[in-house]
């Protein structure tokens, strides 16, 4: 069983607030149903939000209250990308973006080849201008970490200004994989499980995240 590298700790972000462990450890459930899932999914997704955009730059902005006017700060949420790895990560997207409902969506569509467990590309969509927009890649499970180190090779190409990765679930060997790979990128989680299984899936895990979003078991 691998352990987490020591440079690779300095990257991770592990969200251990109290309702994010509460709603992982429901979702985790195998009686949950997919209705059930989905809701959870959401709602930890947007308090997974928070935390990831913490470090967020504001701006000033002049305004007026009902009683005088003030300088205030805000966000530039179009300036924010989320990519999602298909097709899991899309049910991270409608929690994020209830927390920053400017952000631009990019798609990176890859599958894992059973037999090598290595990732394919088959699709890759961007909002353009992407040098002056920070990315956030969301996907539910970092498992071997191959199909989350190849969306962010291929999301280097585009020079974004910075990029991070969320998940829900993680395992020491797809932490240390996409470190390895990028060590300059940022891992938030809510969970770090203690190994992967002989076909790739994280123990204890929550099973196949897609399937389970989408009912497809």
């Amino acid at each position: 069983m691998q352990s987490i590298t020591p440079s690779a700790q300095t990257q991770l972000h592990l969200i251990s607030h109290p309702l994010v462990q509460h709603k992982l450890t429901l979702m985790r459930k195998k009686e949950a149903s997919t209705t059930t899932f989905r809701t959870l999914l959401n709602e930890l997704s947007s308090l997974m939000a928070y935390e990831v955009t913490r470090d967020m730059l504001l701006q000033d902005v002049a305004i007026e209250t009902p009683l005088e006017p003030m300088t205030g700060q805000v966000i530039d949420g179009k300036k924010l990308v989320f990519a999602s790895i298909l097709r899991a990560g899309n049910g991270i997207l409608d929690g994020m973006l209830t927390v920053v409902p400017g952000a631009r969506v990019g798609h990176i569509g890859l599958y894992r080849d059973p037999k090598t467990l290595q990732a394919v590309e088959y699709y890759f969509k961007m909002p353009q201008d992407m040098h002056e927009r920070d990315v956030i890649v969301v996907d539910p499970m970092l498992a071997t970490g191959n199909s989350a180190a190849a969306a962010i090779t291929r999301l280097k190409a585009c020079k974004p200004k910075s990029i991070k990765f969320v998940c829900l679930v993680s395992c020491p060997q797809g932490i240390n994989t996409l470190h390895q790979a990028h060590p300059e990128v940022a891992i938030y989680t809510a969970a770090v499980d203690r190994e992967l299984n002989e076909h790739g899936y994280i123990l204890p895990g929550l099973g196949d995240a897609g399937d389970r979003i989408f009912g497809t078991q």
